[in-house]
């Protein structure tokens, strides 16, 4: 006898985008306007985007990183530099090697380089990974039409 099991998941990649690029959009404004409040918006924004993963069932270890990045960066203000950009910086070596992201991989590992070894300017640098990642996302959003 020959049985078929299905799994049927509501797992919708286009929705998961738009949300994450309006996501994106208002942090990366949000941080250039009150970059004194950074600790909380990217905290805020990381904890948004761990949960935003867990929604769509992304994998686990995807959907975990930014949350746990987000609540070291709340508890541990002091330590946005090094959690932010080591963040940055696997999640560019993720961009580069599982989904073919090439040219982001190396930006976003790049500009983790940069938060992690130039503490001074961290929420400019946040502030355009965030406008870059959005931007990109908005071009795959248009092209994918």
């Amino acid at each position: 006898m020959l049985k078929f099991i299905t799994i049927e998941t509501d797992y919708k990649p286009r929705e998961r985008k738009i949300v994450n690029t309006i996501m994106t959009l208002l942090t990366a404004v949000a941080t250039l306007i009150y970059p004194d409040f950074l600790y909380l918006i990217a905290g805020g924004y990381l904890v948004a985007l761990g949960v935003l993963f867990f929604a769509f069932k992304l994998p686990t270890f995807l959907a975990a990183f930014p949350a746990v990045t987000g609540v070291l960066i709340l508890i541990f203000p002091d330590l946005i530099p090094i959690t932010f950009g080591v963040f940055l910086i696997l999640f560019g070596l993720i961009f580069f090697f599982s989904f073919s992201l090439s040219i982001l991989g190396v930006l976003t590992f790049v500009i983790g380089m940069l938060i992690y070894f130039n503490p001074d300017l961290i929420a400019y640098f946040i502030a355009a990974f965030m406008l870059m990642y959005a931007i990109n996302n908005i071009f795959s959003l248009i092209r994918s039409k």
